[in-house]
């Protein structure tokens, strides 16, 4: 069980603990059994209620954990949500593999659009999203939790630089900062010219999509998704995403 007063990322960072593969999971059991209805009854309670209305007796009702349990291991609400958080991003989640860029970006855009459009699913996501709002806790587990997805996503860009859909010599991460990130002459930290950022790139994709859910609340569907892509593909090929060079918009090409 993670300790309550941080999360498993946060710990990760801490003692240097690389994030799980995705597809592995902690080791079930008691334990695990306890800390997913826990995680069930947050989000059934932050859809209900929100967070201002979510509260320790809600979730040790609605996942027959005892309070008291519930408050020595999780502290509190926010607790309780950043660890809802962070379960959730030890999911068996894999981005698409299509055969090429585009078809990858597309699908992982579309996705994005299922996820908030699907009744389903979409009132739980965004009662989270709205929780890191009104929570500091929440807002840095949210944000470690979208920091492990994108990462997951950049295999993505390796796949298309392997296949020379990418004028590019290298490709570094949203971690670029560390030695691990970075091809082997470049572990002073400093990514090398003509590499591109993964981590933008994918970012790139969901940012104008997230922007009509959460900011304008504007109605979002395929239509949507496809002209991020669009937009991110030909940022991409003029070199927006790439370091040490400048976008040519003459010529459509990478410099």
């Amino acid at each position: 069980m993670q300790l309550p007063e941080e999360t498993a990322h946060e710990k990760r960072r801490e003692t240097g603990e690389p994030a799980p593969t995705p597809g592995t999971r902690r080791p079930g059991g008691r334990t695990a059994r306890t800390r997913a209805a826990v995680r069930d009854a947050v989000l059934a309670g932050l859809t209900e209620h929100g967070y201002p209305g979510l509260t320790v007796e809600y979730v040790a009702e609605h996942s027959g954990v005892h309070k008291t349990t519930l408050y020595r291991r999780w502290k509190d609400v926010e607790g309780l949500v950043a660890d809802a958080l962070d379960l959730a991003g030890e999911d068996s989640w894999v981005p698409p593999d299509t055969g090429s860029l585009e078809g990858d970006l597309r699908a992982l855009a579309r996705e994005v659009v299922a996820s908030f459009t699907d009744p389903a699913v979409a009132v739980s996501g965004s009662a989270m999203i709205a929780a890191a709002f009104q929570s500091e806790r929440a807002a840095v587990a949210l944000r470690h939790y979208y920091a492990e997805r994108f990462a997951r996503c950049e295999v993505l860009v390796e796949r298309a630089a392997r296949r020379g859909e990418l004028p590019v010599s290298a490709v570094v991460g949203t971690a670029a900062d560390t030695p691990a990130a970075l091809p082997p002459d470049t572990a002073s930290g400093t990514a090398p010219a003509g590499a591109i950022d993964a981590g933008a790139l994918v970012r790139s994709v969901s940012a104008p999509l997230f922007f009509r859910l959460f900011i304008t609340r504007e109605p979002i569907g395929n239509t949507h998704a496809d002209q991020a892509v669009a937009v991110t593909l030909a940022a991409a090929r003029a070199g927006a995403f790439t370091t040490g060079g400048t976008v040519d918009d003459s010529s459509g090409t990478a410099p």
